[in-house]
């Protein structure tokens, strides 16, 4: 049986391409209202015209997350098109691979810009949208978070910052009374664009002969004995969004076939 979503507007970081999209096109299946948000405006307005041509409630808004002006026009699109918002999901976000030896500043920042204020700047928003009347916000960690791999510090401990985030927004909506559940996500590693590039960054950094060797690795490390899907991904947040998970605040639900354990 699948969740319900009938009725929920979601809006969704990064939901132009990749796992954005994915989770945008299962909550849409499900009967929720998607927000498409992304600053691919090209590949975001042809995202939700498929949505809504597949029968289905799409709208696509230009927004970047690490710019907090940016934040509050989409917001208040979202607000004139849809009369607001009820859930959140903070999926935006960016992988640069490096060993900790010939680190690149200029790439770290922009790996802890978009993944942690990107998303800090989205419990903001989210906060400010939601608490009048309650709501969700899902954030979107890594199984990189409690692992250690080799040439993706940045990226491990961006994530890390995305779990902590998480524990204090909703400690903050409780003790204030917003009434809106946070929590995160935590995926293994997916075959699709982006995990294809992590594949071939470990190569060409010299930490596996092979894009292979390094897929093979990963897989070794995973009980389930496989990579996570991005369906695997959409339909724990899915879940999340939905009142099924009406009491489940705070944590971060692992989608990683117990790599991270």
């Amino acid at each position: 049986m699948t969740t319900d979503l009938t009725g929920t507007r979601v809006l969704i970081t990064g939901g132009a391409n990749g796992l954005g999209l994915r989770e945008a096109q299962t909550m849409s299946a499900r009967g929720a209202s998607v927000i498409l948000a992304d600053i691919d405006e090209r590949a975001g307005t042809e995202a939700a015209e498929a949505l809504r041509a597949a029968g289905g409630s799409a709208l696509f808004v230009l927004l970047d997350v690490t710019d907090d002006a940016s934040w509050v026009a989409a917001l208040e699109t979202v607000a004139q098109e849809l009369g607001g918002i009820d859930a959140l999901v903070n999926n935006a976000g960016i992988e640069i691979s490096d060993l900790l030896i010939d680190l690149d500043p200029v790439g770290a920042r922009r790996v802890l810009d978009v993944n942690v204020i990107g998303t800090a700047l989205g419990i903001k928003h989210g906060f400010r949208s939601l608490k009048e009347r309650g709501g969700v916000i899902v954030n979107t960690a890594s199984v990189a978070a409690t692992i250690a791999f080799p040439g993706i510090g940045i990226y491990s401990a961006s994530k890390s910052a995305v779990e902590r985030l998480t524990k204090v927004a909703a400690a903050e909506s409780g003790r204030l009374g917003y009434g809106v559940r946070v929590n995160t996500v935590a995926p293994g590693l997916v075959p699709n664009a982006m995990g294809g590039q992590l594949a071939v960054d470990m190569e060409r950094l010299g930490l596996f002969e092979s894009t292979d060797a390094a897929v093979g690795a990963v897989v070794s490390l995973t009980p389930s004995g496989r990579l996570a899907t991005e369906d695997d991904i959409a339909a724990g947040v899915a879940f999340l969004v939905s009142e099924d998970a009406a009491f489940i605040n705070g944590v971060t639900l692992s989608i990683d076939g117990a790599m991270g354990m």
